[in-house]
């Protein structure tokens, strides 16, 4: 049955309130581009079960009101300033994995300082920050009850063996014994940052979580357990080895320390405003996921969810690494994530990181598009961030300092007025009163605008500039500003990049 039908006589039985609910599904579906919706479409429902229920209005709205936030990776591999988070792990040979599996041993990032961190994301003009409690590789960055009881002996004799343990592999275990997410969440409440935690579906330390999302380990019912080909449950370069399927008991046991786990980052840390949620496990255990969603959302009824892993459960979703080329055909709301350097780890490098401009731009772009925008930043072993990601985000708050006003808070004009050529984006108020143009390159003398018409008698400024502006209509061209010949020197000019008009009218149709 093709899926339009199927859609069409499953909606028709609905009672009414069901019929409210499936209507507003339609329009609450991640686009088909999306590569982690691509993932699970094939076992994750598209329409949510009855007792599901997204995050209210009021936090939907206050997603789309921050506009920019920063990404934090910070973990094990972070000791060795390895690039890439914990993806080399798959490519690892056995005694590498070993070794990496145990430096969390001596692990006493002393330079971490909270307060210090969360001042310079509040500097940097950012809204929210999301923090990773727990990446692939399974090492818990925060204070877990829960107990790992089975895993990997890398360097068994005879070749890689699975062995009984019980440890929590968190940072307690470590001579640090702070927990950071702890930490973290109360230095980013007095700043009045909204807080998001990462947690990842799949495990790589607990061999419970065989084999999904690009496990070491193999299993001959591979394919079966994640719904997909071997070859593509697999990177490129991975070593894995092969052992027996799970039984029930380890299933069983994996998805309660998933759940536990999860459950403990929503009841131990106060509000928290997004659970940033990553790759996915698979149609096996899609079921008992599910429940877990369902659980969280009770813990925390206002949490957004991000869709990896879940769907249309999902309450927002993160293009990666790149901003998206137009206005997103969707209701469900966008962030983009990209690292301001060669990844979202630490990156000892100063010429990788790409600068303040670059932020700036991204910022625009997104806002006009609809989205918000997350740059990604991560700290060395010690806790400190590189003095040139440290630059350029307090560089890029100077610029959101200024114009700020037309980026937080506002919303995408309609259509495709977002834009004018490849120079001229738009935002616009909520109230709709005025309409935001940021210019990506100055204009010289005069700049026009053809999809604006100012309201008669208003006046025009540039935000930063305290004169207001000269303007006229034209028949050819619409609405010109004229630029005094101050502003030609790039000195008096109230900042480096993108200049924003604030303009009290509507849209031009």
């Amino acid at each position: 049955m093709l899926r339009r039908h199927f859609l069409k006589s499953t909606f028709a039985g609905l009672s009414s309130a069901g019929l409210l609910k499936s209507e507003s599904a339609i329009r609450h579906r991640l686009p088909e581009t999306d590569s982690h919706y691509r993932q699970v479409r094939s076992y994750v429902e598209e329409v949510p079960v009855p007792e599901y229920h997204w995050a209210p209005p009021q936090a939907y709205e206050a997603f789309r009101d921050m506009k920019v936030g920063v990404r934090v990776h910070w973990g094990i591999y972070s000791i060795t300033g390895q690039a890439h988070e914990s993806w080399p792990y798959l490519t690892m040979r056995s005694n590498e994995r070993a070794t990496y599996n145990e430096l969390y041993r001596s692990w006493n990032p002393t330079g971490f300082d909270a307060d210090e961190w969360t001042n310079l994301f509040s500097e940097a003009g950012c809204k929210m920050f999301a923090f990773t409690a727990k990446h692939h590789e399974g090492f818990s960055m925060f204070d877990t009850k829960t107990r790992v009881r089975s895993r990997v002996n890398w360097n068994a004799s005879g070749g890689p063996k699975l062995e009984s343990c019980d440890v929590a592999y968190s940072l307690m275990e470590t001579p640090f014994r702070r927990d950071v997410v702890k930490e973290l969440c109360a230095a980013g409440r007095r700043r009045n940052l909204k807080i998001a935690l990462y947690f990842s579906h799949p495990d790589w330390y607990d061999a419970d979580f065989r084999p999904y999302c690009f496990h070491p380990l193999q299993v001959p019912s591979e394919q079966r357990l994640t719904g997909v080909p071997r070859e593509q449950n697999q990177r490129k370069g991975e070593t894995r080895t092969l052992v027996p399927d799970p039984v029930s008991a380890e299933v069983r046991r994996m998805m309660a320390r998933h759940r536990t786990q999860l459950a403990e980052l929503l009841s131990n840390y106060g509000r928290i405003d997004m659970l940033s949620l990553d790759m996915w496990l698979g149609p096996a255990v899609w079921p008992q996921l599910r429940e877990t969603i369902i659980d969280l959302r009770k813990i925390q009824p206002g949490v957004m969810l991000r869709a990896r892993g879940i769907g249309n459960y999902g309450d927002y979703y993160t293009p990666e690494g790149f901003v998206p080329g137009s206005k997103e055909n969707t209701d469900v709301p966008w962030m983009v994530i990209y690292p301001l350097a060669s990844s979202f780890s630490y990156d000892p490098h100063a010429e990788n990181y790409k600068g303040a401009a670059w932020i700036v731009r991204n910022v625009v772009d997104s806002v006009a598009k609809g989205g918000n925008f997350q740059i990604g930043v991560g700290p060395d072993g010690s806790g400190k961030f590189h003095p040139e990601a440290v630059s350029q985000l307090k560089e890029g708050g100077r610029w959101l300092q200024l114009n700020g006003r037309a980026i937080y808070a506002t919303r995408p004009r309609a259509a495709a007025l977002w834009r004018e050529g490849d120079d001229l984006r738009f935002s616009r108020s909520k109230d709709s009163r005025f309409v935001y143009a940021f210019a990506m390159n100055w204009p010289e003398q005069e700049l026009a605008i053809r999809t604006v018409r100012p309201k008669s008698g208003s006046s025009i400024r540039l935000l930063g500039f305290a004169p207001p502006l000269a303007w006229r209509e034209d028949a050819g061209r619409g609405l010109v500003i004229s630029l005094p010949s101050v502003l030609q020197d790039p000195a008096k000019r109230p900042c480096q990049f993108a200049w924003v008009f604030e303009i009290e009218g509507q849209d031009r149709t």
